[in-house]
């Protein structure tokens, strides 16, 4: 049996916003999917292959440490996309006739 990884073997935090390791996955994306769209870590898995359950349990331990972080992230990225929508509205399309 391999010896238990700690959370930092799962999770660089060197980047602005930290990833699972050898991966572009975002914690804070992993902890949407669990927080916003209820998504199970079996469920996140799944969506991302290349992630093990440990990655997702590891990444949501990080978050569960550093929740005012990542809440900003997404205020952050929220802020954003309501400011290109407001930019760039959608175009209406016309009613089939």
């Amino acid at each position: 049996m391999q010896p238990a990884r700690r959370i930092s073997d799962h999770v660089d935090a060197s980047q602005p916003r930290p990833v699972v390791s050898g991966t572009d996955i975002k914690v804070s994306q992993v902890a949407s999917e669990y927080e916003h769209l209820g998504m199970t870590p079996d469920d996140i898995v799944e969506a991302h292959p290349h992630l093990t359950l440990a990655d997702v349990h590891a990444a949501l331990a990080y978050y569960y440490d550093q929740q005012d972080a990542i809440r900003r992230e997404w205020q952050e990225a929220d802020s954003v996309i309501a400011t290109l929508r407001a930019r760039y509205p959608s175009r209406s399309r016309p009613a089939p006739q």
